[in-house]
């Protein structure tokens, strides 16, 4: 049996959820999609096991706002504070993904259907809250010019204590706690299939660590800028936006 599955079991036991439910929720089809979308799209800022951060993203573990299915459709399409829009996933993959979050970590709120979905969508599109999904793009389309790339360098010289000056975490300083890669091979496996906005809302609401989002946010998105140069994207004739809607557009690729 999947790890995940048995995870999942073992949350419902401890919540008590009646037995009659058990199979057929652990062997759903939604929690394995829903898994896997939460792993590529919301681990990295609530954790593998829904801890959250504390200040920054909420712990989703034994969340009781997780039963309000409305609330978690609006936060995952159109964001909301430091959480990022995901207006290209469709009610299938909403759906999946709530139920993953909804039944994952002690929660037993039960599976959520696209049927459900839609309609919650739909009154979004209809007060005119919806996100601007427009054409997805890459990193490697040209998202940034290199004079937005040159002033990120300057900035980044803020971060070089802790992440080196070659954007390597510092693991060749042996005076320096090693920290994540910021660019290159190892930073693009990382965050592949990843957005924009998903990076600069977690740099923005996590960095500096002795000062987060103490930066404007012109500066964090210009360092973006320089570690997608420094990871070889090439540059184009527009300035990466501060904006978020616009940044969930750009998803990040390893090389092609």
């Amino acid at each position: 049996m999947p790890k995940a599955a048995i995870r999942v079991i073992g949350a419902l036991l401890v919540t008590a959820a009646p037995a009659a439910a058990l199979p057929a929720l652990a062997q759903s089809e939604l929690l394995t999609q829903g898994q896997q979308l939460y792993e590529q799209h919301c681990a990295v800022c609530h954790q593998p096991e829904g801890q959250g951060v504390a200040g920054s993203f909420p712990e989703l573990a034994g969340n009781a706002n997780l039963e309000d299915l409305s609330l978690i459709v609006t936060n995952i399409h159109e964001g909301k504070g430091a959480m990022p829009a995901f207006p290209d996933l469709t009610a299938e993959e909403i759906a999946a993904l709530a139920t993953y979050v909804r039944n994952s970590w002690g929660n037993t709120f039960g599976e959520v259907a696209a049927e459900e979905v839609t309609p919650l969508l739909d009154a979004s599109a209809d007060t005119g809250d919806q996100a601007d999904t427009g054409d997805q793009a890459s990193i490697w389309d040209g998202v940034f010019t290199a004079e937005q790339a040159e002033r990120g360098e300057e900035a980044y010289d803020a971060c070089t204590r802790c992440h080196g000056r070659r954007l390597n975490g510092a693991a060749d300083d042996p005076d320096m706690k090693s920290t994540p890669p910021l660019a290159r091979a190892a930073f693009l496996r990382d965050w592949n299939g990843r957005t924009l906005a998903t990076l600069f809302e977690m740099t923005k609401t996590t960095m500096p660590q002795n000062n987060p989002a103490s930066l404007p946010d012109q500066e964090y998105v210009d360092i973006i800028a320089y570690m997608l140069s420094v990871s070889e994207a090439p540059a184009g004739d527009t300035e990466l936006p501060v904006d978020p809607a616009a940044l969930a557009r750009i998803v990040i690729e390893e090389q092609p």
